[in-house]
């Protein structure tokens, strides 16, 4: 239980002091310091990242998310596709999907030609893909659970006669 506790917490914030979340669930430091390095161990925890916005830098990047279709190989299944796809550095993220199409790759580029050229010189080509269709993303409003953008609370105050 305090496993599950441990990680709801540092799921909404990876940079919570060890002492905060010891009082939090009335335990020693020292017992939640090594949960987590067990954790870490076991590969449960895989990774602390920092969620940033992208629009408010001047820094340009472009995301796009691919659906695609494969055949997959006996006796390798898609486990063979997901190696291939998730070694290039510009997929962030990949998943195995259920329904119209097998996985959806999220890739991050400087520019959309960038991005269409990923997509056409290394995704299309690889052995076994059946097609791909590309959604670029327009804007981002919430993402890994937090809202990017907040719409500052209205300082009027309500008058009812």
């Amino acid at each position: 239980m305090m496993r599950e506790e441990i990680l709801r917490l540092l799921e909404k914030n990876s940079r919570i002091d060890l002492h905060d979340v010891a009082v939090m669930l009335g335990t020693n430091e020292a017992l939640v310091a090594n949960e987590i390095a067990q954790m870490e161990k076991d590969n449960i925890i895989c990774g602390y990242h920092t969620l940033i916005n992208w629009d408010k830098t001047s820094d340009e990047k472009v995301s796009a998310i691919i659906e695609v279709r494969v055949t997959p190989q006996r006796g390798q299944g898609f486990d063979r596709f997901a190696e291939r796809i998730y070694n290039y550095p510009e997929v962030k993220a990949l998943y195995l999907m259920s329904g119209g199409y097998d996985f959806a790759v999220t890739i991050e580029g400087r520019t959309l030609k960038e991005v269409s050229m990923f997509v056409s010189e290394k995704l299309s080509t690889i052995e076994g893909v059946l097609s791909t269709a590309t959604h670029f993303v327009l804007k981002k409003y919430k993402e890994h659970g937090t809202t990017l953008e907040v719409k500052p609370k209205s300082e009027r105050k309500m008058i009812t006669l």
